[in-house]
């Protein structure tokens, strides 16, 4: 037996690029970590971004052999890293969501008859899949299936009320169908069905591993509210799918021990135990070790806002996911495509190309901007459902249709600069706002991506949301989020923990807050005069895209 002071935790992340492993001590410090870029470190499957292109247009796939074969690179070079693996107690993963594996019976059947002498990937070969080239969440060509499925169970508003999301094309459950009509022989032939997450929960098991509550959320197949497998989903999508999905757990259940392969080959512990896999959103979530008040804004290309939330709200655009790690709420997500690629562009065209000086402009306009606010929708928007760029000064309205029209441009840079930020950031609050998310006086936000080091944007989050807006010095949400996630859920299966009642358990958040007291540091406060100036402008703001969508119609 490991001494508890020397227990380590094995995390890994299969994002769309690359597959990313750490080992955390006891006290969740960095002992190693190593990763496996797919588009150079396994160039014979010719990815470009980890993905392969289609011949038809937005037809994206992935061999699933290239991530067996990273899996053993990965492995390889955790040991190489120094990683005692023997000292592993649990481990978990997370990966991209929404893509599928389909296994073999000839597959399943390998998987728990692993030959320590030789790699995974000799023997998890193309032969183990009945699809050796597996859609990803990039694919957006099951438009016909969407729809299907959706008038099968009586529309849109059902699917939402359902499963959390109306269908997207990108989702499993459209993908599967897809599959089900075009190549019947390979679903019927198809014993199994894998996500990402599940697909690599089962190497290291030994077996076909369940698919967690919170990933099997973004496949248009599971009733949320009920935790189980929607019959109605099922029956839209494709003939006895239940016996290839099979059963569901928990994002922090243990699913029993690793597979002798490991035990073997790697020298872990026969006692480690594998807990379920989940996708990166919701482990990026566990990563960050956050309660109920925060709000997460992720500034990327697209920018991205996660929240936990106690009722699942029935919004179209958004999808909501059951929590990974509190068993009685949802956790929301948002993405809104006019993220960093506008800010990027109004860096080059007012901002003499330099984040500085932007910041620098941005500055030096008071909140409120004397009244100039903007929208800027360069790319057809999500939520609202909008393309167009308009611009209100102080004496716009939308009282009458030569007000409503603004003006086409701002008299200086650093009105641009300052009405697109603040006009951005109102934006991601107004629709929170409307998925269900409370603002209240214990708010805060978690600002992560590229553009949270930029202290003068994170300052007009903080007076629009009328919040205070904090930053991690951990990246990797995703990678750690899984780590941490073993060691929870070997907190709950402990003897001691079982004997404690349930309101005596600690909750994710306090187990690793007490572990992790600095794992957020705050940036900006709001300022005294942010709730007075921005619930006027949230007013106006809505006013605006009213009118927009109205020109847009016309």
């Amino acid at each position: 037996m490991v001494s508890q002071e020397n227990q380590t935790y094995l995390g890994f992340d299969l994002s769309t690029q690359k597959l990313k492993a750490v080992q955390l001590s006891n006290t969740l410090e960095v002992l190693a970590q190593a990763e496996v870029k797919f588009d150079s470190d396994l160039q014979g499957f010719r990815t470009f971004g980890g993905v392969n292109a289609g011949t038809k247009k937005q037809e994206f796939f992935v061999q699933p052999v290239m991530w067996v074969k990273a899996l053993d690179m990965v492995l390889d070079r955790l040991v190489v890293q120094g990683a005692d693996l023997s000292t592993v107690v649990a481990l978990s993963g997370a990966a991209q969501q929404h893509g599928s594996v389909y296994w073999s019976k000839h597959g399943v059947q390998v998987l728990g008859n692993l030959d320590p002498d030789k790699f995974l990937h000799m023997q998890i070969d193309d032969s183990a899949f009945t699809l050796t080239r597996t859609p990803i969440w990039m694919d957006g060509t099951t438009s016909k299936q969407c729809h299907e499925m959706e008038e099968a169970i009586g529309g849109k508003d059902r699917m939402v009320q359902l499963t959390g999301s109306k269908c997207y094309e990108r989702f499993t459950g459209p993908q599967i169908r897809k599959i089900y009509q075009q190549r019947p022989d390979v679903y019927e032939h198809t014993d199994r069905i894998s996500l990402v997450s599940s697909f690599l929960a089962s190497i290291f098991l030994g077996s076909v591993a369940p698919i967690d509550f919170s990933d099997g959320s973004g496949m248009n197949l599971l009733d949320i509210e009920k935790k189980m497998w929607s019959q109605e989903c099922l029956n839209s999508c494709a003939p006895d799918l239940e016996d290839r999905l099979g059963g569901l757990v928990s994002s922090i259940e243990v699913l029993g021990d690793v597979s002798q392969f490991f035990v073997q080959r790697f020298n872990f512990s026969a006692n480690c135990k594998v807990v379920a896999f989940t996708g990166d959103n919701p482990s990026a979530l566990t990563g960050m070790v956050l309660d109920s008040d925060w709000l997460v804004l992720s500034l990327g290309t697209s920018d991205t806002v996660m929240m936990t939330l106690e009722e699942p709200p029935k919004f179209e655009e958004g999808h909501v996911f059951i929590h990974p790690t509190d068993r009685k709420s949802y956790m929301g997500m948002l993405c809104f495509r006019n993220g960093s690629l506008v800010r990027d562009k109004f860096k080059h065209a007012e901002g003499n190309n330099s984040w500085d000086y932007f910041s620098e402009l941005l500055d030096s306009m008071p909140r409120g901007n004397f009244g100039n606010m903007a929208l800027h929708f360069v790319n057809q928007e999500i939520i609202p459902n909008v393309k167009g760029t308009l611009r209100w000064n102080k004496d716009s309205s939308s009282s009458n249709p030569e007000a409503a029209k603004g003006v086409s441009k701002f008299s200086s840079p650093q009105t641009e600069i300052r009405a697109l930020i603040e006009g951005q950031m109102l934006h991601r609050r107004a629709i929170a706002s409307d998925m269900g998310f409370l603002f209240g006086e214990n708010t805060r936000i978690l600002a992560t991506g590229g553009a949270s080091a930029n202290k003068s944007i994170l300052q007009v989050m903080a007076d629009v949301f009328n919040a205070p807006v904090y930053v991690q010095s951990a990246t990797e949400a995703a990678l750690l989020g899984a780590a941490y996630r073993a060691k929870y859920a070997m907190y709950l299966a402990d003897e001691e923990t079982q004997k404690l009642d349930p309101e005596d358990i600690e909750s994710y958040y306090n187990f690793f807050h007490r572990l992790l007291p600095h794992h957020v540091q705050c940036v900006c406060e709001p300022s005294r005069d942010s709730h007075e100036i921005y619930t006027k402008m949230l007013t106006r703001w809505r006013e605006m895209i009213t009118v927009l969508m109205t020109q847009q119609q016309e």
